[in-house]
């Protein structure tokens, strides 16, 4: 299970980070205020950028974490600035490579529970991967790529999968 959570997560976390990067020279260049950028949304019920960046490390370090049988971190979603987000990426890249690869070992049949639609559920190790990890990890991702491309910022599908990263 290490080898298809972690290497993968960190990969995804890289690469959202040279993207928002991209998207702070971006608005550099073009005069615009970073907080604009970083308020962004696709629509007015969806969460803004900031937010869609914060859940992509969420589901990170909760996925690391209890596939590992280890504590989740808290984070504080106190993020206002590039630099904040980059620095929460950050973290989360350094707490996923200090996991002990041997504590994922039966991982894929580890119960892990947690709040789904308010209600506790358990699931496998396997399930909670397939089930809940990925596909928000990677509807988070997308929707912050996506709020960049609407915005003008110029990335292409090699920026969103981390081409030479």
């Amino acid at each position: 299970m290490y080898e298809v959570t972690v290497p993968m997560l960190v990969h995804g976390l890289k690469s959202l980070a040279a993207v928002l990067k991209k998207a702070e020279m971006h608005c550099e260049q073009r005069k615009i205020d970073p907080q604009v950028m970083l308020a962004s949304r696709l629509f007015p019920d969806m969460f803004p950028l900031m937010r869609q960046a914060q859940l992509v490390t969420d589901f990170s370090k909760g996925c690391g974490a209890r596939l590992s049988g280890t504590a989740v971190p808290s984070y504080a979603d106190e993020e206002k600035t590039f630099a904040d987000i980059q620095a929460r990426i950050t973290k989360t890249v350094e707490f996923l490579q200090s996991l002990d690869q041997s504590k994922f070992k039966g991982a894929d049949n580890r119960e892990v529970t947690l709040k789904l639609a308010g209600q506790d559920t358990t699931l496998s190790g396997l399930n909670y991967y397939h089930r809940v990890v990925l596909p928000n990890f990677y509807f988070h991702m997308t929707t912050a790529y996506n709020i960049l491309r609407h915005n003008g910022v110029e990335l292409g599908k090699g920026d969103f999968v981390g081409r030479g990263l």
